[in-house]
Formats: structure tokens, sequence, C-alpha cells
């Protein structure tokens, strides 16, 4: 459950009785969206509201005292507010998290002195000091709008996404297990850059994670545990014993390592010594991950790492890694995402199958790389997102959008779909201008939205939103 601080704004010489009244609705809205609200008490201050620098320390000193709960602020105008008092109780309370700015609107025919809101100017002028204090806000879709409308009830849950997401990122903690693939340039990333934005990598190279898988016994309890638990994931009966074991082993070894740092999700270098030198790749250990909201990531792709848990905070659905890997006939909006692969069995359609990594079996052999996820993913809307750093212009970039998977079938191995982009060949060329990788994460949700609205104007990213036309 989000918290929202709230602040009711008021204006003395307008009706003070409708903060009343619109403290109340605004309440009984955010209770039946699920949100837990700290604001003041109509005991604190007249009808709990907020317009004398006295009234703004008061809920300054209410919101501090419940800083680790609050995730983002939501400012209420029932009347026109005060502007001032608005900005010094955010300032005064330094929370650093979103804001969101409401205003109520006014009936055409209840525009007299004791009943109009005036609350459609009152925003410019709470937005205004906003500015002028150098603290970012969101905005309602309307510029005014009744708290019981959907259209408010979109914008707070959309809300509750951005503040999720920027409060997950500014404190997540990932883990890169093993070194970048020599051949992976793509993957290379700034951890300088990402920890300006609060996220931290934590590494642990695959020899020890070898080392430790090894120095488990068969017949351990978390080994067992482990074991029974891939079994009833996915459909294993293509998978030798030996290898099962082993994926439980390196499981519980990752299991592990990420309570010990307390990680929020993993990179992990999966070929080509995974399979050369422990016998089996890691997909189903990061599949597993990734479903239970934990995402895992291939080829130690940290960054694509920050995407798919972006996403995951934003929707509470699981995230994946795929390739933008192929064209699909001559429809320049649809193409074939594909990986061997690690997907979470949400994704797919049908029955989730173990097998063999068909891409590098020719090269370490077939017996060292089963623990694949396979099949086709599943038709529905998605959203897309890509997370990099530029050591050039020192700054964390992204774009983003929306999109579907379609029925459209095709004959392939690992995990694949066809997806269909408004003005595909746009975003391609996109990519490919700005040097973008070739990793995209996808969550099964509509959430582009928010993500820009948390990455852009919270954490200061670049973003680049595709909507198409």
């Amino acid at each position: 459950m989000s918290c929202l601080g709230m602040i009711v704004g008021n204006r003395g010489f307008f009706p003070s009785r409708l903060c009343e009244e619109g403290r109340k609705r605004m309440l009984k809205v955010l209770k039946e969206e699920g949100f837990e609200v700290v604001t003041l008490d109509p005991k604190d201050t007249p009808y709990g509201s907020v317009e004398t620098y006295q009234e703004a320390r008061r809920c300054a000193d209410l919101f501090k005292a419940h800083r680790e709960k609050i995730d983002g602020i939501l400012v209420t105008l029932p009347n026109f507010g005060d502007e001032r008092g608005i900005a010094d109780t955010i300032r005064l309370a330094g929370l650093d998290v979103p804001v969101l700015v409401q205003a109520f609107p006014d009936d055409p025919d209840k525009m007299e002195q004791d009943s109009r809101r005036d609350s459609f100017c009152g925003k410019m002028s709470c937005c205004n000091n906003l500015s002028q204090y150098v603290i970012p806000y969101s905005l309602t879709t309307l510029h005014t709008v009744d708290p019981e409308d959907e259209s408010f009830r979109t914008d707070l849950r959309s809300f509750g996404a951005v503040c999720r997401v920027v409060k997950g990122l500014r404190r997540a903690r990932f883990g890169q297990v093993g070194a970048r693939p020599a051949a992976f340039l793509t993957v290379r990333y700034s951890e300088k850059l990402l920890e300006q934005s609060g996220i931290s990598v934590e590494s642990i190279d695959l020899s020890e994670v070898f080392g430790r898988a090894w120095k488990l016994k068969d017949t351990e309890a978390a080994v067992k545990e482990k074991l029974s638990a891939i079994e009833n994931y996915a459909d294993h009966s293509r998978v030798p014993a030996p290898a099962l074991l082993k994926i439980a082993k390196f499981a519980v070894v990752l299991d592990r390592f990420m309570e010990e740092h307390e990680l929020d999700g993993t990179a992990v270098q999966c070929w080509t010594s995974m399979e050369e030198y422990f016998g089996v790749v890691p997909c189903t250990a990061m599949s597993m991950l990734s479903n239970s909201l934990k995402p895992s990531a291939c080829e130690t792709d940290i960054t694509g790492l920050v995407g798919m848990y972006a996403m995951v905070l934003a929707s509470g659905k699981p995230s994946a890694l795929l390739d933008w890997n192929n064209n699909y006939g001559k429809d320049p909006d649809k193409g074939v995402v594909f990986h061997c692969s690690n997907l979470p069995k949400v994704f797919f359609s049908g029955k989730t199958v173990m097998d063999y990594q068909a891409i590098i079996a020719g090269s370490v052999g077939k017996e060292n790389t089963y623990g694949t996820i396979t099949g086709r993913l599943k038709a529905g809307d998605v959203t897309y997102c890509r997370v990099s750093t530029d050591d050039s212009f020192g700054n964390v970039r992204a774009y983003l959008g929306e999109a579907r998977i379609t029925e459209d079938t095709i004959s392939s191995f690992g995990g694949y779909g066809v997806i269909e982009v408004p003005d595909f060949q746009d975003l391609l060329r996109y990519i490919c201008e700005n040097g973008f990788e070739h990793h995209v994460a996808l969550n099964p949700s509509r959430v582009a939205k928010a993500l820009e609205e948390a990455m852009e104007n919270y954490l200061d990213w670049d973003v680049y939103h595709h909507e198409g036309l």
C-alpha cells in the first residue's frame, strides 16, 4: 500500500467550508483506491487545511515524523488555496518525493461569493510557486477534476506508480553475477552514474558462485526444497536429473547472495563460462526470480535490469528482458522479440517447458546447456523500456512506450513472440541513431506514462517516450 502526505490548500476569503467538504471527499477516494494517508486533522488547523506559515510548519512536522512511510505528496485545492503555504510545507518537510497537484472544478450554477472555488486559477498560482521553489510536481490530466471522477482515479493510480518507481529506484540494489561476457560491449555501463540516482551494484565472481554451489550437499534441505520448486515450476521431462540438481544448487547460491546483500534483482553472466565449467544454463533460476518480482537479466545487463525493475515497481507484474531480434515479413510495424530464454513463465501462452540452449549447444555440448524456459509469448498489451548510461554526456537515458504482443505465429526455439509497435520504423531509427542496446525490457502492462513521469521529472533522466501516430 502506498502512502501519501496530503496538503489541503485554503485561502481564507474563499468559503472555507469547501475545504471541510473537499477534504472528506478526497479521503474517501484515497481509501477506495487503496492509499494510506498522512494529513492534518481538523483539530490541528481549521478544516485540516494549510494557509499560514505556522500551519505549513505544523504540516511539515507531521510529514517529517512519517518520512519513512510517505511515498508522495498530494496537494488538493477545494478552493483557490494559499500557494505560498503549500510550497513552504513541501520545502520544510524536505521529503524529496513526487508531488501531485489537483484542483476541484467549479459548478457554473454556483458562482456566487459563498460557493465559488476559483481553484482553476489557484492551481496556476500553486504551480508557479512550486516552480520558484524548484520543487518538481505532476499534474492531473484535466486542469480541474472532481476526486470521484474516473479521470482523477486514473491519475491517482498512475501517480501511485510514479511514487513506487521513484522510491524503488532511488534505493535499488542489484547484483552482478560474473563478469561481462567479453563479446558483449553492448552491456557496458557506468556504476557511478547509476549511483548518482541511488542505484547500487554488488558484484560476485562466477568462480565464487560455482565454489559455493559445489560445496552444497545433495541432501541439504535448501537444495531439496529448491529442486522441488523447480520441478513444480515447469515441465522438466526433457532435462536430466543431474542437470536439475545443478540448477537447484545454483539457485540456492543466488538466493543467498541476494538475501545477504538485500538485492532487488540480478544480472548474470549466463554464457559461456556457466555451461563450460558448471554444466547448465542459469535460465530456470533466473526465470523463477523474475516471476516472483525479483527480476534477473541476461548477460550481466545491469541497465537492462533497471528497466525491468522500474516496470515491476510501476505495475506489480513480472518483467522480462528480450532482444529486438527479427523483422516479421514485410510488416513495418511488427517484429520478433526473442531470448534463449529465462523469461518468467507468466509471459508464456500454454505450458512452460524446460529445455536445452540451442544457440550454444553446438560449441559446449547439449549436455551442458539444459535449463532454458521455452515457448511463445502470450498475446496482450506490453510496456517496453530500455535504460542506458551515457558516459559521454554524464547522464542516464531511456526510451519507452507501449505495444502489444500479437497472435501471429512463428517457428522458433527459446522464448519468442511477434510484437506490434506503432511507427516501429521510427523507433528503430531512434534506437540506432542514439546507440541504444539491442536488449529491451517488456512488462505485461500499460505504464509508459508513469515511467516517463518518474524517470524524467523526478530522477532527471533523459527520456524518449515513443507514442507513434
